[in-house]
């Protein structure tokens, strides 16, 4: 610890608190200053986070509808249930009634 003490008040004094005074400066430029920071840094990479995971989570929902408009193709009674359920269809003879 002394030889630091005599750094800072010895012969080179100034400069020495000059270039920790430059060193913190830029230091706390580079943390919050305007422009590509270590903040914008952290902010990006949230939303990086944020985007990637909401992607996943349309991938699962578009794996989730294949899987439904496969099992339409293949499937006549599910087709019918679809049709019934979401177009009101109806076959020959049938009444249709829709409850709101």
């Amino acid at each position: 610890m002394g030889k630091i003490k005599d750094i800072f008040t010895g012969e080179h004094r100034k400069f020495a608190w000059f270039v920790v005074v430059s060193t913190s400066l830029f230091a706390i430029s580079w943390i919050v200053g305007p422009g590509n920071t270590v903040v914008h840094w952290i902010k990006a990479r949230n939303e990086i986070s944020r985007q990637e995971k909401q992607m996943e989570m349309y991938r699962r929902q578009i794996e989730s509808m294949d899987a439904g408009i496969e099992d339409l193709k293949t499937n006549k009674d599910s087709l019918e249930k679809f049709a019934r359920e979401h177009f009101h269809f109806a076959s020959p003879g049938e009444d249709v009634y829709i409850v709101e």
